[in-house]
């Protein structure tokens, strides 16, 4: 949902999305679901090998990749016990440069592949090392492209679906409204929020979908709230995010006689990112998920005292990727799959998280409500998964 409406860019500038991503710890091991972990000597440097899309010729590539290499020097620099070789390879954005990128350091020695950052690179990275035993950590949130040997570290639908969904049903709000875009984005979506409802316990009351244009969310605001006072709904689970729909969508809920405090608005994405958002009558009151808050701005400190720079968006995951590889390597782990998919997990710059057998992961988020255009979290992040309520 990364597109956006022309009044909305207009109103709140270029949406930058913040992904989740401090301290290069891991949780106390445990077994994984990927079979048992195996142990390695750890007596030479662990070699990392880092796929970032520079050499593309777009700024905004070279920018990113820049940011990425930095925190995961960082998370390097900040490693005890254990010292990492990280090597840097160039992509280009490219699927058969990155393809090639992962064949040449594994020629010259890597054990694991540290990124790329877009699924049709990791998705090629990860043939290209299905035959030889190495697991690629993606920076992607591109759930199609995760399982065998390919896991993504970037946020999911699922995870905040469920982190959401669950919350909600236990502060009484289990009969839940999804509201969606008509797009893949937007059915992705809606399937993570059913999935997540169903496992809180809760019900889905009704589904409406509105095509993803200001004239289309105009035609179906009316007939959403209509639903919404026919089903009983105590809850409207939103698909819409900052750069597109919210804004418009959540003010014509309103302005068409919702009634925010009997169907609480719920928030698939992450509404406090731009921060004029939180402005927006719209979201008053709204709830959403996102990590840590005072994790991330210890990381976001960090990275501008040592680089002179606010860290990109999604720099954290490379520094999350090298705090869970340290953290294996400081056990005497192997990095196999049974290793990286160990159920305690790992701490990295914005809370616990863990891989999954299947390639994707889950990370331990907060909820927060706006009120007053402030962010005020409402239920902490779990410090580990034992009983987080995932």
């Amino acid at each position: 949902m990364l597109s956006a409406f022309p009044m909305a860019r207009k109103s709140l500038g270029r949406f930058l999305f913040v992904f989740f991503a401090l301290f290069a710890a891991a949780c106390v091991p445990q077994d994984g679901g990927g079979g048992t972990p195996g142990k390695s000597d750890r007596s030479k440097p662990v070699q990392v090998a880092l796929l970032v899309p520079g050499g593309s010729g777009q700024a905004s590539d070279q920018v990113l990749a820049n940011s990425l290499t930095n925190a995961a020097r960082l998370a390097a620099a900040d490693l005890s016990g254990v010292k990492i070789d990280l090597r840097i390879y160039q992509t280009g954005g490219n699927p058969s440069q990155a393809s090639a990128a992962a064949i040449q350091a594994v020629a010259e020695g890597a054990e694991i592949i540290l990124g790329p950052v877009f699924a049709q690179e990791a998705n090629a990275a990860g043939v290209a090392m299905a035959g030889k035993g190495i697991n690629v950590l993606a920076f992607s949130n591109n759930v199609d492209i995760a399982g065998g040997n390919v896991f993504v570290l970037g946020p999911t639908f699922d995870n905040a679906a469920r982190r959401m969904a669950s919350y909600a049903v236990r502060q009484g709000r289990n009969r839940i409204m999804i509201v969606h875009e008509k797009n893949s984005a937007g059915e992705a979506g809606k399937r993570a929020i059913q999935r997540g409802v169903s496992a809180a316990g809760g019900t889905v009351v009704g589904v409406s979908g509105y095509d993803f244009s200001q004239q289309g969310v105009s035609a179906a605001a009316p007939g959403i709230v209509s639903t919404v006072r026919d089903t009983g709904a105590s809850a409207v689970f939103l698909t819409a995010d900052t750069a597109g729909a919210l804004p418009l969508l959540s003010q014509l809920l309103l302005d068409n006689g919702l009634d925010r405090n009997a169907a609480k608005f719920l928030g698939l994405t992450r509404w406090d990112v731009p921060a004029q958002t939180l402005g927006l009558p719209g979201v008053q009151g709204g709830w959403f998920t996102l990590p840590d808050p005072n994790l991330y701005a210890q990381f976001q400190n960090r990275y501008q005292a040592s680089y002179g720079a606010a860290p990109h968006p999604i720099a954290g995951l490379a520094y999350d990727g090298i705090a869970a590889i340290g953290a294996l390597a400081r056990q005497g782990n192997d990095l196999s799959t049974g290793s990286l998919t160990q159920n305690a997990g790992f701490v990295g710059v914005s809370g616990i998280f863990r891989l999954r057998s299947n390639g994707t992961n889950e990370r331990g988020l907060a909820v927060a409500e706006i009120r007053n255009n402030q962010v005020v979290v409402i239920d902490p992040a779990p410090r580990s998964f034992s009983g987080a309520g995932l």
